[in-house]
C-alpha cells in the first residue's frame, strides 16, 4: 500500500504520461458505452463498431453518428474562452494542477535534461488552454511543444518533437534547457486539418457546422440513449434506415476529420495515417529507453494498437508503468490484463472514484494529503520476478 506515486523516485527518469478521455470527463463525454454483448459485458465503442462492420450492419452508420455527436462535436463546439461554467473551470483547473506538478518535477532535473512527453488520445484543447493560463500568470517558464512549426501557418512534423529550447548566460558561459512538455496527440486533434501533403495546426479554427442534419437528431438521440442503457442488448438498438444522400454526405465529411476511428482502421487520409504511426513509434521508442516511466490516467486500453505496443515495451526491464484506474472494477480488469508483468502497478482508491482531481490530490502530487483520507490500492500486479 502507498499514498502516492513517489515523485522523488521518478523525477529524473525518462518521464512519459498517457492521458485519456477520463481527464476531460465533466467537460466532454467519454467513449464509454453500457449496452451489453451476448456475454453480458458492456460493449466498448471499438468492439461494437467492429461487430457491426464485420456484419455490414446498417446500424454501423448510426453508431458513428453517435460517436461524432457525443464525442467529437462537443469538442468542436467548445471555445476556450467559455470557462464560465463550473464544469469547465474544474476540468481546466485539474489540467493546470497536473501540468504544475509535471513542471515541478522537470525543474529538479539536470540543466540540459528538462523534458518529458505527454501522449494523449484526447482531441480537445484542454492541455493547450491550461498551459496558456499558466503562462499568462508568468509564474513558470516552460514550453509546450505540440510538434508544429511556423508563424501564421503552423505545420505538424514528427521530427519537431526532437527539438528543445536552451537559455544561455550573457556571455554564453552557462546553458540550461527550458522545461519542455512534448504534447503528442495520438488520436488526432480537432485543430488539425489536411493542407496539401501536410497537417496544419490552427487553434483559432472556426467552429464547423454539425455533420448531422437536424431532422435526424431525434432518431439519433433515441439510439444513443439505448447505447448508454446498461439493461439493453445489441438487439435493442433500433434505428430507422438512413436516406442515401444523408448517409453519403455524413461519411464524405466525416472521413475528412483528423480523428482516429474506434475500429481496426484509423484514418482515411494517408497524411494523417502516416503521422499516427509515426507517433506510435515515438511512444514505443520512449518506452524502450533505459529507466523509462509511464503514468497513465483516464485511459481504458481499449485501443489495441496502444495496448499491444505497451505490452511489447514491457520487455524493457527498466520500464516502470503506473496504471491509474477509475474504480475497483477497472482495477480488477486492468490488473488481470497486466497480471504477468512485474513492472506494472495498477492504482485505485480504496474508497471512492479516482477522478482527475483525486489523481492530482492523492496520487500524483507534490504534497501528499494529510487530512486522514484513505490510502490507495497500489499493489504490484505480479510478484517481482514473474512475467515481463
Amino acid at each position: 500500500m502507498t499514498d502516492a506515486i513517489k515523485l522523488g523516485d521518478i523525477y529524473d527518469k525518462n518521464l512519459n504520461f498517457l492521458v485519456g478521455s477520463g481527464a476531460s470527463a465533466g467537460l466532454f463525454p467519454t467513449l464509454a458505452l453500457r449496452v451489453r454483448n451476448d456475454a453480458g459485458d458492456a460493449h466498448t465503442l471499438e468492439s461494437l463498431a467492429t461487430w457491426f462492420e464485420e456484419r455490414k450492419d446498417p446500424r454501423f452508420d448510426w453508431l458513428f453518428m453517435h460517436y461524432y455527436a457525443t464525442c467529437i462535436r462537443p469538442a468542436q463546439a467548445y471555445h476556450p474562452s467559455a470557462t464560465d461554467s463550473v464544469d469547465a473551470k474544474v476540468v481546466i483547473a485539474n489540467y493546470e494542477t497536473f501540468l504544475g506538478t509535471v513542471l515541478h518535477m522537470l525543474q529538479r532535473r539536470k540543466p540540459l535534461d528538462k523534458r518529458c512527453n505527454i501522449f494523449t488520445t484526447n482531441y480537445d484543447a484542454c492541455f493547450a488552454q491550461a498551459a496558456d493560463r499558466i503562462l499568462a500568470r508568468a509564474s513558470d517558464d516552460f514550453v509546450v511543444n505540440d510538434g508544429a512549426r511556423g508563424f501564421r501557418r503552423r505545420y505538424l512534423q514528427a521530427r519537431n518533437f526532437n527539438t528543445y529550447l536552451c537559455q544561455t548566460g550573457v556571455f554564453e558561459r552557462t546553458q540550461t534547457s527550458v522545461p519542455q512538455v512534448n504534447l503528442v496527440h495520438l488520436h488526432g486533434s480537432i485543430y488539425w486539418r489536411k493542407e496539401g501533403a501536410g497537417i496544419l495546426v490552427d487553434y483559432q479554427a472556426s467552429v464547423l457546422d454539425s455533420l448531422i442534419p437536424a431532422e435526424q437528431m431525434a432518431a439519433l438521440n433515441a439510439f444513443s440513449a439505448t447505447l448508454l442503457d446498461e439493461t439493453a442488448g445489441v438487439a435493442d438498438l433500433v434505428a430507422p434506415a438512413l436516406p442515401d444522400p444523408v448517409r453519403d454526405a455524413f461519411w464524405e465529411a466525416y472521413r475528412k476529420l483528423p480523428i482516429v476511428n474506434p475500429t481496426k482502421w484509423k484514418f482515411h487520409e494517408t497524411v494523417f495515417d502516416e503521422h499516427y504511426y509515426q507517433m506510435l513509434r515515438l511512444l514505443s521508442y520512449e518506452l524502450e529507453k533505459p529507466n523509462a516511466v509511464l503514468i497513465t490516467f483516464g485511459f481504458s486500453f481499449a485501443d489495441e494498437h496502444i495496448l499491444n505496443l505497451l505490452t511489447r515495451s514491457l520487455a524493457n526491464p527498466s520500464l516502470q508503468v503506473f496504471v491509474c484506474c477509475y474504480s475497483a472494477n477497472e482495477h480488477a480488469r486492468l490488473s488481470g490484463l497486466f497480471k504477468v508483468y512485474s513492472n506494472v502497478r495498477c492504482i485505485t482508491l480504496d474508497n471512492g472514484k479516482l477522478d482527475f482531481q483525486a489523481f492530482n490530490e492523492q496520487i500524483f502530487t507534490i504534497s501528499p494529503p494529510t487530512d486522514g483520507r484513505q490510502p490507495v490500492n497500489a499493489e504490484a500486479v505480479a510478484v517481482p520476478g514473474e512475467g515481463g
